[in-house]
């Protein structure tokens, strides 16, 4: 049973009052937190002042605020009679979301049937993934929904991290066959070869990132078996040349420091039953001077190709730590002032 609001109105010093009624104290407690730290990060985020008074929440705040607040403790609440959690990155996702959730999603085979419900799981063997943002939201959609997209923005988005999710879970669910996750090595040339060790050994290091994230996903056996049995493939860009990636997962990550011409060989290796996902910040292209990066040129020759996804992230799409998005947004407001 959901939460009833009661709409009427006290009258404080500066802004009317907002009570909203909760029937389970015990889901209650959590909603609140441990010393209120959920309440306290709504307080932070939204600029209200909640308090508790007995089985209610009463949100003191600016009207768009405090109706913000409200939504988020709502939807929060609503996880928790699912039994989902509301730890610190629930309530985060809560208020990016503007309290959409609604708890009507579900995974089911049909892999967009979740997008028609309110919150949207992505199910992986060692854990559940949700978007925690509008954007991932929707990038979260096109990667079921389109055979190519390109994800764009700064890092901490969670770019990579989502391609993989989605990935996993389709192979999980046998709508691919298998995973193949790449990086441009930039440094290719002489420094590799001054690396210790065999071809792996070299590249390795530029394809960790890329390890962490099917690390999360998978159990680390499972992982080693599953590379082994070829199933998942993990290489610099360089080796796919010459292939075709028939009924896989396809991941470029790190995009924007491939060349124009290897972009093209990469887009065209796609054979059939096969999506890709391509990732970059085209802001942080490592490139020699001169040398113009293929994934900007791909996204301006192909941005109008019907079928083909476009996600683009900003600073406020960041979900690793809150200094991130800070200074992510230092480095564009002084590129502004330059430009």
């Amino acid at each position: 049973m959901a939460p009833t609001a009661l709409n009427t109105p006290t009258t404080t010093e500066l802004h009317p009052e907002v009570l909203i009624s909760f029937p389970d104290n015990r889901l209650l407690i959590d909603l609140c937190g441990e010393f209120d730290r959920n309440l306290a990060q709504i307080e932070a985020a939204l600029g209200v002042q909640i308090l508790r008074r007995g089985n209610e929440l009463a949100v003191i705040g600016e009207t768009d605020a405090a109706a913000r607040a409200e939504e988020t403790l709502r939807a929060i609440y609503a996880r928790l009679e699912q039994g989902r959690s509301a730890e610190p990155g629930d309530v985060d996702a809560a208020i990016r979301m503007g309290g959409s959730e609604d708890g009507t999603g579900s995974h089911s085979g049909d892999q967009l049937e979740m997008f028609k419900g309110g919150h949207v799981e992505i199910r992986t063997r060692k854990k559940t993934v949700e978007p925690r943002t509008i954007t991932q939201k929707k990038y979260a959609q096109q990667l079921f929904q389109n055979e190519l997209v390109f994800g764009l923005g700064p890092a901490g988005t969670g770019k990579t991290y989502l391609a993989v999710a989605v990935g996993v879970s389709m192979m999980i669910e046998g709508a691919v066959d298998r995973m193949i996750l790449s990086r441009p090595a930039v440094e290719a040339g002489e420094r590799l070869g001054f690396l210790p060790g065999d071809m792996k050994d070299k590249v390795d290091p530029y394809m960790q990132p890329l390890y962490d994230a099917l690390n999360d996903f998978l159990p680390s056996k499972q992982v080693a078996k599953l590379i082994e049995d070829k199933r998942i493939e993990i290489a610099p860009l360089a080796f796919m040349r010459g292939r075709t990636l028939s009924n896989a997962f396809v991941v470029l990550d790190e995009a924007q420091n491939a060349t124009t011409m290897q972009m093209k060989m990469f887009l065209t290796r796609m054979g059939e039953g096969s999506r890709m996902a391509i990732t970059g910040d085209m802001t942080q292209v490592d490139l020699p001077r001169g040398v113009t990066s293929g994934l900007i040129e791909a996204e301006r020759v192909l941005r109008d190709v019907k079928g083909i996804g476009f996600t683009r992230f900003s600073a406020e799409d960041v979900v690793r730590h809150p200094m991130v998005a800070k200074i992510i947004k230092a480095y564009e407001a002084q590129t502004k002032s330059n430009g």
